[in-house]
């Protein structure tokens, strides 16, 4: 990780039920520098982070991890670290059902108290919805859905997308999708935030029509 200048401290305590967190960033560098605190804040305090991060990144991830203090192996082994790959999460089996991950991700989130760990710090690096397979336009309408999961935990879920690989189209929906915004660094209420009764509404229409 890079220095900790720019990182932010994230007080769970302040950021109401709905902790279900779009975070923009324009670089890798960016990314680790802001969530840093939030990163190393989660392991001393004895709480759980689980980490869905590029497959081809993943040595990368846990070594900024070292860098910024983490014990990797340890926490590894007392499983309070979990890095998965993106083929264990949303990808696997070669496509995106979102069913199947919506309830993989509440599995995700559950099992944290069954194990002696609450909250979660989730972080879900997101470009693995840039792949091209099946299902996987089903993306916004997973994230929508996510916030009917998040409430009902303690747990705290940052969806990291890179602003140098994501369309304007997809970052507006990305701000649709979640209540809170990490932008420039700042954390703060999302004011384009749409509650997911409605926006599923408006999905499924715009998906009915392009079927007609």
């Amino acid at each position: 990780m890079t220095g900790n200048e720019t990182s932010l401290r994230i007080p769970l305590d302040a950021l109401g039920k709905n902790r279900h967190i779009c975070a923009l960033f324009n670089s890798m560098d960016e990314h680790y520098s802001v969530l840093r605190s939030f990163i190393t804040d989660g392991f001393s305090q004895g709480q759980r982070a689980f980490h869905l991060v590029d497959p081809e990144r993943r040595e990368d991830h846990l070594s900024r991890l070292a860098d910024a203090g983490v014990d990797v192996a340890g926490a590894i082994g007392s499983g309070q670290l979990e890095v998965h790959p993106w083929e264990d999460g949303p990808l696997s089996a070669d496509h995106f059902d979102q069913d199947v991950w919506f309830e993989g991700f509440e599995d995700v989130l559950r099992s944290g108290p069954a194990s002696g760990y609450a909250p979660t710090r989730f972080l879900a690096q997101m470009e693995w919805a840039l792949a091209d397979l099946p299902g996987i336009e089903d993306m916004i309408e997973f994230e929508t859905r996510v916030n009917y999961v998040v409430p009902k935990y303690d747990d705290v879920v940052i969806c990291a997308y890179d602003l140098s690989k994501f369309g304007a189209r997809t970052i507006v929906y990305a701000l649709r999708t979640h209540p809170v915004v990490i932008v420039g660094g700042l954390l703060q209420e999302n004011p384009f935030y749409v509650e997911p009764e409605q926006l599923l509404v408006e999905l499924r229409e715009q998906r009915s029509q392009a079927a007609r």
